[in-house]
């Protein structure tokens, strides 16, 4: 196949051209209410045993890295899944892409329910499901050439001819901002953006419906970081994809996201779209995580308050009864402690103002960020309770 291949009018730019104008009629569809999520997940269970004994091992209890996540992705979507480090998001990740298999709950994948199915019947399915790793350097095989990282997975799917591949790895290399010569490369001869960019490549291969990128710029530059989350938005557009969008910068994850998912303790706690979530958190945990993003801004920064949450995370081994944020809560210790968050659940449930909470108290703190921060400071509950304006980032 001659390097013409690589242009415009070649076989593999006409599928990708063809999957981008799918990819609008599908977005044209979703504006219009019509289409289905492209991923259902429901009550996802993923408990890790822990054993104990010498000869024998013994299950002794269960680390609950996730346990009862619900939520929907629609298709060309990017949904953005937050929270501190051992909160379950890349196990989430994982396991809605059978990596693991889940311990109990759902998952439907273009209406297709793939919880329990085996190895065979998720061959296919898994060609339309990649991932994005954390590390662009230990997720590459350091003895494989970057053209041979991009087309293993199409040599695995038995994906075209030898020189399809070929020309396809060119195509995906330049797609990427690399220069398709560089093939013969090895991992270590890249920098850390570079090597991220060879594992977009890599997960577009197979021409995927949903990525799940899972961290996929903490290891990098800050500059670097700006590069990627653009060129993730750019295929996003050109290919029609659909992101789950794990990260624990909320100020990255506010720049990508549609929605945005706060997860803790192996529990979603608010899901809401994006500018309403930074315009007016109402969880106590999530009110706190944004009270701690900086601003660039000297004077803002210098006279804003912040929630400081107090004691340390609690094992997923061992969660606390109840609300899994009660024993860090700043509203409940504002409230007077109510018994009712340490021994009741609370659901994600839908309030007035569109926001997914599972707070027993959400309605007494529904207002603006100023009046949520009042509450944790004074402990003054707010006293308007009717629309409120909404309330710029920089008020935190």
């Amino acid at each position: 196949m001659s390097a013409s291949t690589n242009g415009p009018d070649s076989p593999v730019a006409a599928v990708d051209a063809g999957r981008g104008v799918a990819a609008q009629a599908d977005a044209t569809v979703q504006a219009a209410g019509e289409a289905r999520p492209l991923v259902e997940v429901t009550d996802l269970r993923m408990y890790f045993p822990i054993t104990s004994g010498v000869l024998i091992d013994r299950h002794i209890g269960d680390i609950k890295a996730v346990d009862g996540v619900s939520f929907s992705i629609r298709k060309g979507e990017t949904v953005g899944l937050v929270g501190e480090s051992g909160c379950g998001k890349s196990t989430v990740g994982r396991t809605l892409l059978r990596l693991y298999k889940p311990t109990g709950g759902s998952i439907v994948f273009d209406g297709q329910p793939i919880t329990d199915i085996g190895a065979a019947q998720m061959r296919p399915i898994r060609r339309r499901m990649q991932m994005i790793f954390q590390d662009p350097y230990a997720s590459l095989n350091p003895r494989m050439t970057a053209a041979g990282i991009v087309s293993e997975p199409m040599e695995i799917h038995k994906y075209g001819s030898k020189s399809e591949r070929r020309e396809r790895v060119r195509y995906l290399l330049k797609t990427v901002g690399l220069n398709p010569d560089y093939g013969d490369r090895y991992p270590h001869e890249f920098s850390g953006g570079q090597r991220q960019r060879i594992g977009v490549a890599r997960a577009l291969a197979l021409h995927p419906d949903l990525i799940v990128a899972d961290e996929p710029i903490s290891a990098l530059d800050v500059s670097i970081q700006a590069q990627i989350i653009n060129l993730l938005e750019r295929l996003q557009g050109e290919f029609g994809l659909t992101y789950l969008f794990i990260a624990h910068d909320l100020s990255v994850v506010r720049h990508i996201s549609d929605r945005i998912a706060v997860m803790y303790l192996g529990r979603l706690v608010e899901t809401a779209p994006s500018r309403d979530l930074y315009d007016r958190p109402i969880h106590p945990y999530t009110v706190a995580l944004l009270s701690a993003v900086p601003i660039p801004d000297p004077a803002i920064e210098a006279r804003r308050r912040r929630i400081i949450l107090t004691g340390d995370v609690p094992s997923p081994a061992n969660p606390p009864s109840g609300c899994h944020f009660h024993t860090r809560c700043w509203l409940r210790a504002r409230l007077g402690n109510p018994e009712r968050c340490a021994v009741e659940v609370p659901v994600l449930r839908d309030i007035e103002s569109g926001h997914q909470v599972s707070c027993h108290f959400a309605e007494e703190v529904e207002g603006s960020p100023e009046q949520k921060l009042q509450l944790a400071s004074t402990g003054t509950a707010p006293a308007a309770r009717g629309p409120v304006p909404p309330a710029q980032p920089q008020a935190y």
